[in-house]
């Protein structure tokens, strides 16, 4: 592979040093450069001296994390409420690093320990035929380099006025395609034309998609989608008969059965110094700054990866398919310290889109398991995606050469007004108010998976709410339309630009521990009194009662889908420990109405066999801890190719699964998300769209946690206009009185 520049997310290149010996102050600390070098070390020593591989090429390289007994043992945190920690018992650092045979194909695993000051391989072997580890930042960059230097790519772009070095392309996994051998990794390849440095190039999308071969560094397909045309009753009808797609053998241009297209031209641009040549776009004038000023600093702290914050405590770590993990997080409740979540971080999503004719099926990327959220982290800019005081912490990930690239500022910490907490006023003469303003502390990155961005906060509030928000930006994935082109699956957003209707759906995964390892999950549904209006019990008729189900067995009910008309919800409750007044279950609630969806795809389609995740709202599964780990990945540990459901995937999981998931350790996958029907309005840059998914507790604590939080008086705060509207009483002081 040609040398290729850093990703525009990397900071550094870390270069190779001597291995030193290893020492964390969390177990679950995520691996530093250092170690990421001394694990690629090791391999390279190990494949040398006991396989036939001659060159290899890194793709992963990341902790395993220690049995979660051992992790709370080292932390002093208890297994079941009131009781004692377990004595802690020495824990060994572990790795696990996917690579690439370059010269004879293949991917491998392997496992390696530290102990006695050195990485040693423990196990090392290639994986199933079909198994592809997730496309690294290089690959997607070289990609680009493929498809430009491919001769019938230069004369296809000719031919419609682009010239080689206008060629632009994203690279993206193959999606589902079986014309090709299981074993051979693949790239789709959407391209661009690109006029001038720097300018948007999706403005300019050309008429066909190519595919490449990753290892052999070459195009191997170009497949070009037929097109619509308008019939005489206004319908829209397909150039050709069927939305299958022609076998390799033949001609795919032939086959579409329409004439090129060319690249619409006019600009759509975003930067600031490229606006300036539209003659139409004149820059706001009218915003006045607004600061965000602590003059007291921070009212968090850090301890390497470990945050405090009011009474929350939590671990802070960085994975390169993850993203932001958090792990251990407790809260101080009056002196008690109590657990309530062992791990919290998205675990794959999925984006299909709706436009039935080929190859545009093949478009449906699962973001996190084929190229993954730490690997695409931005380096964050003070005062641009974070504003305030702001701390950062690195993130690290593997290069092909086995050297560590790092995102200096890849995640962000500080905090935020998040506007009033609780309020009342006694609304008699003479009576008297208070009003409590809520602070909330926010844990966020953002990624960059080549077209779009994905802003993920983690927001934990002083009443002990904890709140995943996903904000959606960046630019529309489109195609080229036809002069007058009629897109019945999506919206022509520009002149000739058309953006297929999508899906975003996110598997967040929760790994509880409320009050201790061992949990249930009770549903909830909200249902009117049986008894008819008129009747002795409801005579007014307008009665209506909760009704509860514990969830018991994998199998019957591991997987759950969301009632609208019943107002479901869900609890995750440890029945061990009972509020003292209501007499019910300490418990978090799950709020994720906002974020619920069906995946519109049919259940047997490409993307939903491959995404099992997002056929239900929740699955509950008992954990079961290996040595690669806990179970993660709810499409399967390797995503890229494949055709069917993973055994190792949420969906086989509940199937083949037994036995009870009340009062275990168990893992929950949430699915939210949104259906993204494009507008006019989101080109060139797609203004934010929110998902939330929120976590709040319900006969948890004793009464509101937050009443211990002091009233508001905030002395910057001032009338708008002078002598308008002045404050009430002195200094403004008006929010307790």
């Amino acid at each position: 592979m040609a040398p290729s520049a850093s990703p525009a997310t990397a900071t550094t290149v870390h270069r190779a040093v001597p291995a030193k010996p290893t020492k964390f102050k969390h177990p679950l600390d995520p691996l530093t450069p250092d170690e990421i070098n001394a694990v690629s070390l090791a391999i390279r020593l190990y494949t040398t001296a006991n396989t036939p591989i001659k060159a290899v090429r890194f793709i992963t390289c990341t902790l395993i994390p220690p049995p979660k007994k051992a992790v709370l043992a080292a932390l002093g945190i208890p297994l079941i409420p009131g009781g004692q920690p377990e004595a802690p018992t020495p824990i060994v650092r572990k790795a696990e690093s996917d690579f690439l045979d370059v010269v004879d194909g293949g991917t491998y695993n392997a496992i390696l320990s530290f102990e006695d000051g050195t990485w040693n391989v423990d196990t090392c072997g290639l994986v199933a035929e079909g198994s592809e580890p997730q496309i690294s930042p290089e690959e997607l960059a070289f990609c680009e380099h493929v498809v430009r230097r491919d001769p019938t790519v230069q004369a296809l772009a000719k031919e419609v006025g682009v010239l080689p070095e206008q060629i632009y392309a994203d690279g993206w996994a193959i999606g589902y395609d079986d014309r090709f051998p299981k074993h051979t990794r693949l790239q789709q390849a959407f391209v661009f034309a690109r006029y001038s440095e720097h300018e948007n190039l999706y403005a300019h999308p050309l008429d066909f998609v190519v595919v490449i071969d990753s290892l052999a560094e070459k195009v191997v397909q170009i497949d070009f989608p037929p097109i619509y045309k308008r019939t005489k009753d206004g319908s829209a009808e397909l150039s050709v008969s069927s939305t299958e797609p022609c076998a390799l053998s033949e001609d795919s241009f032939t086959e579409s059965k329409r004439e090129r297209i060319p690249p619409p031209v006019k600009s759509f641009d975003f930067l600031p110094d490229l606006l300036q040549s539209d003659p139409n776009h004149k820059p706001r004038d009218d915003i006045k700054p607004l600061h965000v000023l602590q003059p007291e600093g921070v009212s968090f702290s850090m301890d390497g990866n470990v945050l405090e914050w009011q009474k929350w405590k939590m671990h802070i770590g960085f994975s390169h398919r993850e993203g932001i993990a958090l792990s251990t997080i407790t809260y101080n409740d009056d002196g008690e310290i109590r657990p309530i979540m062992y791990r919290l971080s998205l675990a794959e999503m999925v984006v299909p889109y709706g436009a039935p004719e080929f190859p545009h099926p093949r478009k449906f990327a699962f973001d996190s398991g084929e190229y993954g959220m730490g690997t695409m982290a931005n380096e964050l800019s003070l005062g641009c995606d974070c504003l305030g005081q702001i701390h950062y912490l690195p993130g690290t990930y593997v290069t092909h050469s086995g050297t560590p690239f790092i995102i200096k500022n890849a995640i962000c910490i500080h905090e935020e007004d998040a506007g009033v907490l609780w309020k009342h006023t006694d609304y008699r003469p003479g009576g008297r108010h208070q009003t409590v303003r809520s602070r909330r502390l926010v844990v966020s990155m953002v990624c960059t998976l080549a077209n779009y961005e994905y802003i993920w906060n983690y927001y934990f509030y002083q009443d002990g709410n904890i709140e995943v928000e996903i904000r959606l930006t960046g630019i529309l994935q489109v195609y080229v339309a036809g002069q007058d082109e009629p897109n019945p699956y999506g919206v022509t957003v520009a002149p000739n630009i058309n953006a297929h209707n999508h899906q975003h759906l996110f598997s967040v995964r929760v790994d509880p521990m409320i009050d201790g390892l061992y949990n249930s999950v009770v549903e909830y549904d909200t249902v009117p009194l049986s008894a008819p209006t008129g009747s002795k019990e409801n005579f007014a008729g307008n009665g209506f009662v909760v009704k509860e189900k514990v969830l018991k067995s994998q199998v019957q009910d591991g997987a759950r889908d969301f009632d609208w008309a019943r107002e479901r919800r869900w609890r995750i409750t440890n029945s061990a420990r009972t509020h003292e007044s209501s007499g019910k279950a300490a418990s978090y609630a799950i709020m994720m109405k906002g974020g619920v969806l069906p995946l519109l795809a049919h259940t047997d389609s490409w993307v939903a066999r491959r995404a099992s995740f997002a056929h239900k709202t929740l699955w509950v599964v008992r954990d079961k801890e290996g040595v690669d780990g806990s179970r993660m990945w709810p499409s399967g540990k390797y995503v890229p190719q494949t055709r069917e459901e993973p055994e190792d995937s949420v969906g086989r999981w509940v199937k083949d699964g037994n036995g009870s998931i009340e009062n275990e350790d168990i893992v929950l996958y949430l699915t939210v998300g949104t259906t993204h029907i494009p507008r006019p309005e989101d080109w060139p840059v797609m203004p934010v769209e929110h998902v939330n998914l929120l976590f709040k507790p319900n006969n948890f604590f004793t009464k509101n946690p937050s009443m211990d939080v002091p009233g508001t008086n905030d002395s910057m705060s001032k009338p708008a206009f002078n002598g308008a509207n002045g404050a009430n009483g002195p200094n403004g002081a008006c929010c307790s009185h």
